[in-house]
């Protein structure tokens, strides 16, 4: 199917000439047709060459522009109407003004009521002046819906500009403007709109533009009849059913869920007079939707949006904006960003100028992940720019360019912080995102992963070849001669006096642990690295279950290093509880603690703080 929208002054002939084509009535109301005056729109459809051809019929008064912008705001081509005893009037010039805008490229130009008064001067001058917009040299055809002179050669006309339309994508996500909604007895809410890219399926989910409601469809309709899939380009009918189904007007829209951005703030190029004409408060006109916006100037051609409410919008939309009152006739907008950076600093708004002077509004993968530098691909694909390559971690796509400075700066904090705190461990992964502001944990983990500098363990991380931190001499010396006292009675920890002999507190300690060169048991309770497989061992050759008592006997140490080993041992899953005073090895005697045949639930030497 092919869609195009009528376009023209009033009274000049536009339903009548689609009436005379499909032979179907465009006008629904009786006041239109008593009146002979369209007053919202009508929609009608024939064959061409054996295609479907549908005809969003809009009315052409001034009071009525905004109608007639939201017909032909979600169509790709127009059947342009002069009548041959007026000539060009004020909202043939509106209406091509709408068009441009939108930058529409394929009509047809109909003279009608040739039969009234000779047509060639008018054709003469509506070709001129439609060659000077986005439509281009567009072909015409002197025609009578009365006498039916000439209707042969405009529907040849309509089926050549049919073949020269855009193929549609059927597999694009679907944003679906609606245009009329009612309700049908033993159906319940049904929408109708022009499906400008994508399919619609009966079993569908579809969420509304502002995401507060998810609806299915039950039921679908083109050209009144039924349809179990449609696709682009086509009228629809849609039975809808889910929550907020009844509040569905003109206006809003119905949208494959989780493709597409609400967008609140936009920068755009306007076309036409300069920027700084636009008044403050003018409405912006896309698809079936009319938004209050505040405009806010950037450059010559270029403005910041900023909506009542947000829309489904991506890069390279076309769209409208009209002063209130049509004092001016409209402007035409592209957008270039539908998730624009603030403006908070002074002469952002001067920077952010420069940067929009270069963009074109065509969607460019690679421009745009330099600009942004770090961005969700779904994001990036919900604003309508393609992904220029594959993900470095997750979700997540990163500049090349800004990747790699990244992995260097990652390095740069590794060391320093290294240097700077000789006695803690590594730097904590979280902070380092918090010191390159990423937004994602996994996106410094990828960094570690792509960065020789710079190694990670248990959380941390190091510069490479150095799984810990550097001890002092005087830390290694105490330590030297904490592993000496250990070497003799393996489990009977030093006792906090001897520890504070030796000058290790608490961070030295923890410091010595991350480097492996003493086990962290508990607060103050430190053995030598192996001291907890040996434990195991010793306790593995005890008559199981055994006590609390019989393990302090066996291990030869004390109740205080003990009571905190036993609960060391059961949190890595080597032992376990019985009853209140028993407990039992989880794996046999001699088995050297049964790390292969039952490793642990967590690395028992991670450094506890």
């Amino acid at each position: 199917m092919r869609v195009l929208a009528t376009a023209g002054h009033v009274d000049h002939g536009k339903s009548a000439l689609v009436r005379a084509l499909t032979g179907m009535e465009p006008d629904r109301y009786e006041e239109e047709r008593r009146r002979g005056l369209t007053l919202d729109l009508g929609f009608v459809w024939t064959e061409v060459d054996g295609e479907p051809l549908a005809f969003v019929d809009v009315p052409g008064h001034e009071r009525f522009v905004p109608t007639m912008l939201a017909g032909a705001g979600p169509v790709p081509a127009v059947l342009f109407v002069v009548a041959a005893d007026q000539g060009w009037q004020p909202q043939s010039a509106e209406h091509l003004a709408v068009l441009d805008a939108l930058g529409v490229r394929h009509a047809v130009l109909a003279v009608t009521r040739s039969d009234l008064a000779h047509p060639e001067p008018v054709r003469a001058d509506a070709v001129e002046r439609l060659a000077a917009t986005s439509l281009g040299t567009a072909p015409a055809v002197a025609v009578s819906a009365v006498t039916g002179a000439g209707l042969d050669d405009l529907r040849a006309e309509l089926a050549g500009m049919a073949g020269r339309l855009p193929v549609p994508d059927t597999g694009a996500d679907v944003r679906l403007w609606l245009d009329r909604a009612f309700t049908v007895r033993g159906h319940g809410t049904v929408v109708t709109g022009t499906l400008g890219a994508g399919t619609l399926r009966v079993g569908d989910r579809l969420v509304t533009g502002d995401g507060s409601a998810l609806l299915r469809v039950r039921g679908l309709q083109s050209l009144h009849e039924e349809r179990t899939a449609v696709g682009a380009v086509a009228r629809v009918a849609v039975n809808v059913h889910g929550p907020g189904d009844d509040s569905l007007r003109r206006g809003q829209v119905l949208l494959t869920p989780d493709r597409w951005l609400c967008a609140e703030a936009i920068d755009v190029r306007v076309t036409g007079e300069p920027v700084a004409d636009l008044p403050r408060g003018v409405t912006l006109h896309i698809g079936t939707a009319a938004v209050p916006v505040t405009v806010r100037p950037l450059g010559p051609d270029t403005a910041r949006l900023t909506l009542r409410r947000g829309l489904p919008l991506r890069a390279g939309d076309r769209a409208v904006l009209r002063e209130p009152g049509g004092a001016r006739l409209p402007r035409g907008v592209t957008v270039l960003d539908v998730r624009p950076p603030r403006l908070a600093r002074r002469g952002a708004g001067r920077a952010r100028a420069a940067e929009l002077a270069s963009m074109t509004g065509r969607p460019d993968g690679a421009a745009e992940l330099r600009r942004r530098k770090l961005v969700r691909r779904a994001d990036l694909l919900a604003m309508g720019v393609p992904a220029p390559g594959d993900p470095v971690a997750g979700d997540w796509l990163a500049d090349p360019a800004h990747w790699r400075a990244l992995a260097d700066r990652l390095a740069e904090e590794t060391g320093r912080h290294a240097r700077a705190h000789p006695l803690e461990p590594g730097l904590p992964a979280e902070a380092a995102r918090r010191l390159l502001g990423l937004p994602d944990r996994a996106l410094i983990d990828a960094l570690t992963a792509a960065q020789p500098r710079v190694q990670a363990r248990l959380g941390r991380l190091y510069p490479a070849g150095r799984p810990g931190p550097a001890l002092p001499g005087s830390v290694r010396a105490a330590v030297d001669a904490v592993r000496r006292d250990l070497a003799r009675t393996p489990f009977r920890a030093p006792e906090a006096g001897r520890l504070a002999e030796l000058g290790l507190d608490r961070r030295a300690l923890a410091a010595a642990a991350a480097a492996g060169a003493l086990l962290r048991i508990a607060d103050g309770i430190v053995l030598l690295p192996g001291a907890d497989a040996g434990a195991v061992a010793v306790l593995g050759a005890l008559p199981q279950p055994f006590t609390l008592s019989e393990a302090r006997r066996a291990l030869d140490t004390t109740r205080r290093v003990a009571v905190p080993l036993l609960e060391f041992l059961d949190a890595a899953g080597w032992t376990e509880r019985v009853d209140d005073q028993r407990r039992r090895c989880r794996v046999p005697a001699g088995n050297g603690g049964g790390r292969e045949s039952n490793p642990p639930a967590r690395d028992p030497r991670a450094p506890r703080f």
